[in-house]
């Protein structure tokens, strides 16, 4: 009964005119964005209460999981040694990573006010630079066949865009979108770095190199070569031929040295010495002074 009379009075108080004294946070800046490895406050400041020494606590919520960053008047965790409180609310970090970008939460409780909790959310992006991408260039395509160039990172935030150079002469996007490159018939993906042309031309050689750039920065690759080359027909052909000539050669060749004898087995000459057949009671013994066989009796009367 007494919780409700406080309510009901709570509620006549603005009518009486009376104000309801409610701790209420502000923010200079609810959305801070910071390079990695600098300085950032996150600002959290108490507009109103009337509570002498209210409680602060600071949350980081990242990819759902929760954890105490300011905590009974202490940082907790890896914010000991790089961060602090200032101002009595607001909350500084001294050396940003890019694992800090997270969403963090100043919440104060005021025991003497009529509403004691109030709270605000701040989100943080931690920019990281690119870090040099890598690109794989063909060294050699032939003329009129398709070739595929590739750039990636995976260290900045956020994600990188990729440009492509010919010759340090920026390509645009699509080789039918710019004059210059009409003649020619790439595709260029900022998204996933790849740059691909349906059918090369010799106009295509030449040096290439890939830049990923995103908010914090930019990171280059070294240059590589393209060569694009005329395919010879006439000389794979040619070659073909002679493969063909060469094997019928040898095939002749073999023919007729069957045909001669050569790949028939020679016979032995003479007589051959066949083992006589072994009569019924009979043993034979071969001596070493004898090449033949002697036999002695073992018939049993």
């Amino acid at each position: 009964m007494a919780l409700g009379r406080r309510a009901r009075l709570l509620l006549l108080l603005p009518v009486l005119g009376y104000r309801i004294l409610a701790v209420e946070l502000t923010s200079s800046n609810t959305k801070p964005v910071v390079q990695e490895f600098q300085r950032v406050e996150l600002s959290c400041i108490i507009k109103s209460t009337t509570t002498s020494n209210p409680r602060i606590e600071w949350k980081k919520i990242r990819n759902g999981d929760t954890s105490y960053v300011f905590f009974d008047n202490k940082m907790q965790g890896d914010f000991v040694t790089r961060a602090e409180i200032l101002s009595r609310t607001s909350l500084v970090i001294k050396n940003t990573t890019r694992m800090d970008t997270a969403t963090y939460r100043c919440e104060v409780a005021a025991p003497d006010d009529a509403n004691i909790v109030d709270e605000i959310n701040i989100r943080l992006t931690v920019q990281v630079k690119p870090v040099t991408p890598k690109c794989r260039v063909p060294k050699a395509v032939p003329v009129g066949k398709t070739a595929t160039l590739h750039c990636h990172e995976n260290e900045g935030y956020p994600e990188s865009t990729y440009s492509w150079y010919h010759n340090s002469e920026p390509l645009p996007t699509d080789s039918k979108s710019n004059p210059k490159f009409r003649n020619s018939s790439f595709v260029l993906n900022p998204g996933t770095g790849t740059l691909v042309f349906a059918a090369v031309h010799k106009r295509d050689t030449g040096r290439y190199y890939c830049i990923a750039t995103n908010d914090a920065g930019s990171a280059k690759c070294e240059e590589q070569e393209m060569e694009i080359y005329d395919l010879n027909i006439g000389g794979i052909v040619g070659g073909v031929l002679v493969v063909v000539v060469v094997l019928v050669l040898i095939t002749l060749g073999i023919c007729c040295a069957y045909r001669r004898g050569y790949f028939v087995n020679t016979k032995q000459t003479g007589k051959s010495y066949k083992t006589p057949a072994k009569p019924d009671g009979v043993n034979y013994i071969q001596t070493e002074d004898e090449g033949d066989f002697r036999h002695k009796s073992s018939f049993v009367i």
